[in-house]
């Protein structure tokens, strides 16, 4: 009775070994030298599993919700892979690992600790090792000699047998082995997805971090300056609102020289990094609770502040809108309006901090929890297709679409891509088929190797396929293809 549990221990580290092993050599059978697909979230999801049969305490409360969510995002990464679902996914894995060990405090606090995990994934499986090999109930290392005779004596036989038999020689003769680089590429993967794969299976505790909540900087200002401060901050951006309201806002006419789409792209980003540095201000330096919270006079200086720190906030964004007008809507111009909203959300909830006297604590979270749901939300939408979908719908002719960028969005423009063939002209209408069918091809290739397979890439070439009809053109052969 008394060994049962050192028993019920070491079989529980040898699972885990083992489950770190299936899932370092799955993912270089599936994925080395090879794309990614649906199989990503299948491996995903096989990862979970495993997890969850290895460490009993992921299969309740909490934990288990985290790992749900790990969960779902292994389903978003089965219907379309992508960089941003795949982080989501291991951080909602790695928490469930790590929240039997500590109880969730905040976001800055917890993102240290999971920073925390993938610094010490490296040596964490070595020290794991040498524990292991420490408490052995007493008993002696086992001898080198256990491994290298019986490997040396072997390949000294072996070698002259192919001497003796012919048939031996001609079997060693014709093994190839893998050129060295592979070899290499083979054991950096398995090697880095094993000890990934132990961070979730053995996380680490992690005790220096701290238990307490995170506090802002208090500069520790004086009532006068901060007040004369605040008071310079608002005239300053009350002359930038004011320019806006009367060019950007009414449509006044611009001054000689000037177009509205200048206008628009010069300070569409640079005001975005001035509203940051604004609520970097009022977080660092104006802490709720504080004797400078407290004065009335500052309350009303800071709540202005953030009111036309949120209109430079809304005049960016519709600078962007307009310079859209002007040329048209990209990924990058479409994330960008994303990324404006997600800081208006910040400033706003700087606000409610203020006027309901939250703790720093409470916007660290609030901001977080925005900040996750506007990604998990990024991973199952398509960027490219809503840029694509855009600048058809709105271009006033046919021939003003820029082709050259639908191209470069390749399947993602497909469906644009037809509705744009149904309006082109004649002479327009042979260029856009040609894309459309180069598109459709490099889709039905990658969907052709299941290696690279997806959810979103099926229902789209079948869409396509349905709307073309008898001239959808046929899904190329071999890996490769000509993408």
């Amino acid at each position: 009775m008394p060994q049962s549990r050192p028993i019920a221990a070491r079989g529980a580290f040898l699972a885990k070994i083992a489950a770190a092993g299936a899932l370092a050599l799955a993912f270089d059978l599936v994925f080395f030298d090879r794309g990614f697909g649906a199989t990503l979230g299948g491996f995903a999801l096989a990862w979970c599993l495993l997890a969850a049969a290895c460490i009993p305490a992921l299969r309740r409360g909490v934990p288990l919700m985290a790992l749900a969510i790990a969960g779902a995002m292994a389903l978003v990464l089965v219907n379309a892979p992508g960089p941003i679902a795949w982080c989501l996914f291991w951080i909602a894995l790695a928490s469930a690992a790590l929240l039997p060990r500590h109880r969730f405090d905040d976001a800055a606090r917890w993102a240290t600790r999971l920073a925390s995990q993938l610094v010490f994934a490296v040596p964490a499986p070595l020290h794991d090792a040498a524990r292991a090999q420490a408490g052995r109930s007493g008993r002696a290392p086992l001898p080198m000699s256990l491994i290298v005779l019986p490997l040396a004596g072997g390949a000294v036989f072996l070698l002259l047998f192919a001497l003796a038999n012919p048939l031996i020689g001609a079997a060693l003769e014709a093994i190839q082995p893998p050129a060295i680089d592979r070899l290499v590429g083979h054991a950096v993967t398995l090697a880095a997805i094993a000890t990934l794969a132990w961070a979730t299976l053995r996380p680490r505790s992690l005790r220096w971090v701290g238990s307490g909540r995170a506090r802002p900087l208090d500069l520790a200002l004086p009532l006068a300056t901060l007040t004369v401060s605040l008071a310079v901050f608002n005239l300053v951006f009350a002359i930038q609102n004011a320019l806006d309201l009367l060019f950007l806002w009414s449509g006044a006419p611009l001054p000689a020289g000037v177009t509205l789409a200048g206008y628009a792209h010069q300070g569409a980003y640079t005001l975005i990094l001035v509203a940051l540095l604004a609520a970097a201000f009022v977080t660092g330096a104006l802490r709720p609770g504080s004797a400078a919270a407290a004065s009335p006079a500052i309350r009303r200086l800071v709540l202005l502040w953030l009111a036309q720190t949120l209109l430079l906030v809304a005049s960016s964004i519709l600078r962007l809108l307009d310079y859209v007008d002007a040329y048209m809507l990209t990924t990058l111009r479409l994330a960008a309006l994303v990324w404006m909203a997600l800081v208006a959300c910040g400033v706003g909830l700087i606000a409610w901090q203020w006027l309901a006297r939250r703790s720093l604590g409470w916007l660290v979270n609030a901001n977080a929890l925005a900040a996750l749901l506007v990604l998990a939300a990024s991973t199952l939408v398509d960027y490219g297709e809503l840029a694509a979908g855009w600048t058809v719908r709105h271009a006033t002719r046919a021939d003003q679409v820029d082709l050259a960028y639908l191209h470069d969005l390749g399947p993602s423009a497909l469906a644009p891509l037809l509705v744009l063939e149904r309006r082109a002209g004649p002479r327009l209408r042979p260029q856009v088929i040609a894309l459309r069918d180069r598109a459709v091809a490099t889709l039905a290739c990658r969907q052709a190797d299941w290696h690279r397979w997806t959810w979103r890439g099926a229902r789209r070439l079948a869409a396509a396929r349905a709307a073309i009809g008898r001239d959808a053109p046929p899904a190329p052969l071999g890996r490769d293809c000509g993408n």
